[in-house]
């Protein structure tokens, strides 16, 4: 059947792009492309028009953390897809408050992942991404966005610890064994950045409650959310593509005349 395409996303990360289709208040299919040659991105919008019924140009919305990848994806797609395009934080601002010191610049995944955590709950929450980098975040009841913390992710935790030691072997990121102790070298490392994360991650969060006075929601998503988080009581909700649904929300806003 031929689906009517209403909307092309894609955020590029520091490690890899999410290709999304989305109608306007929800994500239809979702690809993840490593960072590299922007022409694959492109070629995998371009599959996604082919079985769409759209007469005029796409309407494609960018967001990004890595202008390396994002400025020759932005070349592409203006002249391979003949698209119109809508930058995040250029042509569509970011729907969510920002308290911040003057100057401060987060980037734009964290904004978009406050929006959306807003957008969904509807209440103060702290807001976990878990990827390249782990960034633990605050928004108030008012859907204003304080900033947080930001740490290495647990892919980049084993990396450090092999590189820059003599005898710590390559690992990749998994969930550690059930034992309470590391019964062998891999094994401690995994229960080290594993637990050490959850912990990093309670910590912080009861810091924002106590400075906020209130205890407020917690939302992971990214790349380890699951692995780290569908165990733990304290993250009340894993969800998806947070950042997508935060690029939905300000293309929502827009449409709704919210945006400025």
């Amino acid at each position: 059947m031929v689906q009517e395409l209403s909307l092309l996303l894609a955020s590029v990360g520091n490690t890899r792009t999410a290709v999304a289709t989305a109608l306007p208040d929800r994500l239809v299919r979702v690809d993840r492309l490593r960072n590299g040659e922007p022409g694959a991105v492109v070629d995998s919008m371009r599959s996604y028009l082919e079985g769409s019924r759209e007469a005029e140009a796409p309407v494609v919305v960018v967001s990004s953390v890595n202008r390396r990848t994002s400025e020759p994806l932005f070349d592409r797609l203006g002249t391979d897809l003949a698209a119109r395009i809508l930058r995040i934080g250029v042509d569509l601002p970011i729907p969510v408050g920002v308290c911040l010191d003057p100057g401060a610049r987060p980037g734009q995944d964290r904004l978009l992942n406050a929006a959306a955590a807003f957008d969904r709950l509807r209440q103060a929450c702290v807001v976990i991404d878990a990827g390249t980098a782990i960034t633990i975040d605050f928004v108030d009841g008012e859907g204003t966005f304080h900033g947080g913390a930001i740490a290495p992710g647990a892919q980049m935790q084993l990396n450090a610890l092999h590189e820059r030691t003599d005898a710590l072997p390559a690992l990749e990121f998994q969930a550690p064994g059930r034992d309470a102790f590391g019964p062998n070298t891999e094994q401690a490392m995994l229960h080290g950045v594993f637990y050490g994360i959850r912990g990093m991650v309670r910590h912080i969060a009861e810091r924002y409650a106590e400075a906020y006075g209130a205890y407020p929601a917690i939302i992971g998503t990214g790349g380890d959310a699951h692995l780290l988080f569908d165990t733990d009581e304290l993250v009340e909700h894993v969800v998806d593509d947070l950042t997508l649904h935060g690029m939905l929300a300000a293309f929502r806003a827009m449409n709704n005349g919210d945006a400025a």
